[in-house]
């Protein structure tokens, strides 16, 4: 009988689901703070990469889009099957993305300076997203459900930016691989990054690349904080060239205090909340893919977000 431990705030209707989906060839430990795999064949969440060195774990199943940790020289068994989360958190991430549009269109984080104040003053001119030129960086099941619902508001032109070549969604109006991104960030007026961190992303957006946008242009990154040279974004928000920017992830996390960026009139940040389990269908989908995944593993079948490491 195989071992599965789980690390994730379950709840009974949970655990019924899982132990369904294992048919009784499980055995399961609940412990969201494990000291050790205690053996487990089966990880359910994600745990800390050193507790894989030296074990036996067969299928790691992570309740995380993110994956860079564990595919790491050294770090998982060399059998071991790795599965992300993605397409858990397309839903709750993308109405984040499309809230901080809105608030910056709008210029929603200069009212809220104004309300502390007690200010009964207007900002001036605000704009659309009606009719705007969207570019977004990342094209998996985040930037799809971001991009999906800012065409259905009527943005003009929705331009999906993305890694390799693939069939475009009749949701773009134009696709692109990120060889392409300085020709495409001149004609948006809003750029919205979720794009995964590593090597390829490092400091992305520097300051050569927000000097190519537009002048007046909105900037959003829910992806990560490591894409974003902050010392060029702060620069680019002070002299004006940029409207606004509204940022989910940082770089350190949590944002020091001393930081800059929290002085910023016109940048809104959220502190890595777009995400996570605050959205309960978010759980929901975690909970279902592991449970389609656990099934797979115990019949022989093809295994949902696979990653090769």
């Amino acid at each position: 009988m195989l071992k599965v431990l789980c690390v994730l705030p379950v709840k009974d209707s949970h655990k019924q689901l899982l132990s369904k989906a294992a048919c009784g060839k499980c055995e399961f430990i609940y412990n969201e703070h494990p000291s050790s795999l205690d053996g487990a064949d089966i990880v359910i969440g994600n745990v800390p990469a050193a507790m894989l060195k030296g074990s036996k774990v067969q299928l790691l199943q992570l309740n995380s889009a993110g994956y860079e940790a564990y595919t790491a020289e050294g770090v998982s068994p060399k059998d071991m099957h790795l599965c992300n989360a993605r397409g858990a958190y397309g839903l709750t991430v993308g109405e984040h993305m499309l809230a901080l549009t809105f608030a910056l269109v709008r210029k929603l984080e200069l009212y809220r300076d104004k309300q502390n104040a007690k200010d009964w003053s207007d900002c001036g001119s605000v704009s659309s997203v009606e009719g705007a030129t969207i570019a977004v960086l990342g094209m998996g099941d985040i930037g799809g459900e971001y991009a999906r619902k800012v065409k259905a508001l009527g943005a003009k032109c929705v331009i999906g930016l993305r890694r390799s070549n693939a069939l475009k969604p009749e949701y773009l109006d134009e696709q692109y691989t990120m060889e392409n991104l300085e020709k495409v960030l001149p004609r948006a007026d809003i750029v919205a990054s979720v794009l995964p961190g590593g090597p390829a992303t490092s400091k992305l957006f520097n300051q050569e690349r927000f000097a190519l946008m537009k002048q007046g242009a909105y900037f959003i990154n829910c992806g990560r904080g490591s894409s974003v040279d902050q010392d060029a974004l702060e620069k680019a928000l002070r002299s004006g060239h940029l409207a606004a920017a509204a940022l989910d992830v940082t770089s350190p996390e949590p944002l020091p205090k001393d930081s800059k960026l929290w002085d910023i009139p016109n940048l809104f940040i959220t502190p890595h909340v777009a995400g996570n389990f605050f959205l309960q269908e978010t759980f929901e989908r975690i909970i279902n893919i592991a449970a389609f995944n656990l099934d797979a593993l115990l019949n022989g079948k093809a295994l949902k977000n696979e990653i090769v490491h």
